[in-house]
């Protein structure tokens, strides 16, 4: 069935955005259902097929595409992350990724009876892992931060250094085989290293550095700066490429290290922009390149492609890591996952494709089954690490748990009462407040503080959160609230920032301004205000935490106070703190701890009624 062009660009469009939502929904990584889509529209409905849609385009839509990947997931790798973790990630890329290579080559070689120097290169493309596939299997599992920092620097870096190595391969062949002029291999490949590691680096490093200064200075308004960055990427991955081929990739993943670690550079609109068309881009490409595959090149493998998977799998990686690992801090729990996890991606199949072509174009005819075994590769790593990963990695015990911490904007008399109400059941809690004598006081009562403007840039680059899941805004300035709430609520998530109400008469209150029509934001009631629970804490009331029982129970709680009582927080037999909400109102069962704020025993009942919320 033939379609128009833009029909097949549509569709495709949808059915990436599909495959995405699929994946989020069973929560596995999308590239399994991108792949079976590219499947099932291209070799077996022959609804797409991308040289005739694409033609000469396809290639360099291709390598744009990788670029700006590359350059997005390089934006989030901060030096600050690896501290102690160095010598392992330098040796998965070095002596680690000769072994995988070596590995490879040899399996190849032995089970598809291939010549050697085709062998190597296959090896040499498929040593990369890739953002595209470690990213989505790390939001599906939430390891711990050494291992998920490992395994992210790995799948970013390994990507253009993989792309390096491959055509130092090729080139090499291509002196062996007299396709190039050179009669001396060896010192062609070494010279092609020096011009693309010396292109890459130089150009990347300047450009990065360059454009932090032009962002730093301000001297782009802020709706250029996306289209700016977009242009530059493409500039810096093609002036490099021009130098020497392949030498883009490194230059715009050094770009986006580099910009990563500037000093009070704001990132926040570009890496929007940049991760939403990452995601279009990897839904399209995957759909694309799977497209192009033909069912009989797969069954021409036959079983031994199964065997160079196994090998990769079970020889390759584990090798990898023992070499990698030796001697260092890492668990042997960790070390098992890491040996585990080594899914391909995107720029392998890329390669993959373009190499088989140009050694097709000069008579390679064995050539052939580089595509088909490198997509092999990829769709058995990333389905059975996919599904075998999150369990393997729950029964080693590296999960880390939903962190149930809480960051408190404000270290006031609100704040370090709740803090000190929470932190006294274990919960973690950091109070954030630019006033010294706030935080002053919060330290002498032995609070976790930081001490600066808690909204500011730098803040968030700094502030340590680790085990932070919420962030609660708890000053008297409205505003102050709904833009912290608006700053931390891509950091933890739109539905765990809260701000706290500060004027009496709420409903008519023209300074709300961010989250007034929110009320899954709003904590402890739309009529809890700041101004109520510091008058209720002068006047002697105090948090207190209630554990319910079958002899106690919620129900029990409401009646003894009788409307004089705020509930705030609930921590359930998990531990894990709920919060009470205008929109949520929490039934707390046996097991459950109760945190609210009760009538001191000194004051009368009479002078809390009409202060606390009807109904709670």
């Amino acid at each position: 069935m033939a379609f128009s062009t833009p029909v097949i660009l549509t569709g495709i469009c949808v059915v990436g955005i599909l495959c995405q939502w699929l994946a989020w929904r069973v929560r596995l990584p999308a590239i399994l259902f991108l792949l079976l889509a590219g499947f099932l529209v291209g070799p077996i409905a022959n609804w797409l097929d991308p040289d005739l849609l694409l033609g000469d385009l396809l290639f360099p839509f291709v390598s744009l595409s990788v670029a700006l990947i590359l350059f997005e997931g390089s934006l989030s790798l901060k030096f600050s992350e690896i501290r102690g973790l160095e010598t392992i990630i330098y040796r998965m890329l070095t002596v680690g990724t000769l072994a995988t290579w070596s590995v490879t080559a040899v399996a190849v070689h032995g089970l598809l009876d291939v010549p050697w120097d085709l062998a190597a290169l296959f090896g040499a493309m498929t040593v990369v892992t890739g953002p595209t596939v470690i990213g989505p299997l790390l939001q599906t599992i939430r390891l711990k931060p050494s291992i998920a920092h490992v395994l992210r620097w790995e799948g970013i870096l390994i990507d253009p250094l993989g792309a390096l190595f491959a055509v130092l391969v090729f080139e090499w062949m291509a002196a062996v085989h007299g396709i190039s002029d050179h009669d001396r291999p060896a010192v062609h490949a070494l010279l092609i290293l020096a011009k693309m590691l010396t292109a890459g680096i130089l150009l990347g490093s300047v450009a990065g550095y360059g454009f932090g200064i032009i962002l730093r200075r301000r001297w782009l308004p802020e709706h250029l700066q996306v289209m700016v960055t977009l242009g530059l990427v493409w500039s810096v991955f093609i002036g490099a490429n021009l130098i020497e081929h392949e030498a883009g990739l490194l230059a715009v993943t050094v770009m986006g290290i580099w910009l990563a670690n500037a000093k009070a550079v704001n990132l926040t609109e570009i890496l929007s922009f940049k991760e939403n068309l990452s995601l279009l881009l990897i839904s399209a490409l995957f759909i694309i390149l799977a497209a192009r595959i033909q069912l009989g090149q797969l069954q021409a493998l036959g079983w031994e492609a199964l065997g160079v998977l196994l090998a990769v799998q079970f020889v390759a990686r584990p090798l990898k890591i023992l070499i990698s690992s030796w001697g260092t801090n890492l668990s042997w729990r960790e070390r098992c996952l890491l040996a585990w996890v080594a899914p391909r991606g995107i720029v392998a199949a890329a390669v993959a494709a373009l190499f088989a072509l140009r050694l097709q174009q000069e008579g390679f005819q064995q050539a052939d089954f580089l595509v088909p075994l490198t997509f092999t590769i990829i769709i058995g790593t990333v389905a059975f690490q996919s599904l075998t990963a999150p369990f393997l990695a729950r029964r080693l015990g590296v999960i880390e748990e939903e962190p149930q911490g809480l960051l408190l904007i404000g270290a006031n008399p609100v704040a370090r009462n709740i803090a000190q109400a929470l932190t006294a059941i274990g919960v973690t809690v950091m109070l954030a407040d630019a006033d010294w004598e706030n935080i002053q006081k919060a330290r002498m009562e032995g609070l976790r503080t930081y001490f600066g403007n808690p909204v500011s840039q730098y803040a968030l680059d700094n502030l340590d959160l680790s085990g932070i899941g919420k962030v609660f805004a708890l000053t008297p300035n409205s505003e102050l609230n709904a833009l912290a709430c608006l700053r931390y609520q891509d950091i933890v998530g739109h539905g765990a920032a809260y701000a706290l109400r500060t004027a009496e008469d709420s409903a008519l209150s023209k300074r709300l301004v961010a989250f007034d029509h929110e009320p899954e934001q709003i904590p402890f009631g739309r009529r809890i205000t700041y101004p109520r629970l510091l008058h209720w804490l002068e006047r002697g009331a105090a948090l207190h935490c209630t554990k319910l029982s079958d002899a106690f129970r919620y129900d029990d709680l409401l009646q003894r106070y009788r409307g004089r009582i705020i509930p705030m927080f609930a921590l359930d037999p998990s531990n894990r703190v709920q919060v009470f909400t205008e929109a949520r109102a929490l039934t707390p069962d046996v097991g459950w701890t109760v945190i609210g704020l009760m009538p001191g025993k000194k004051r009368k009942a009479g002078n809390y009624a009409g202060d606390a919320p009807n109904a709670l």
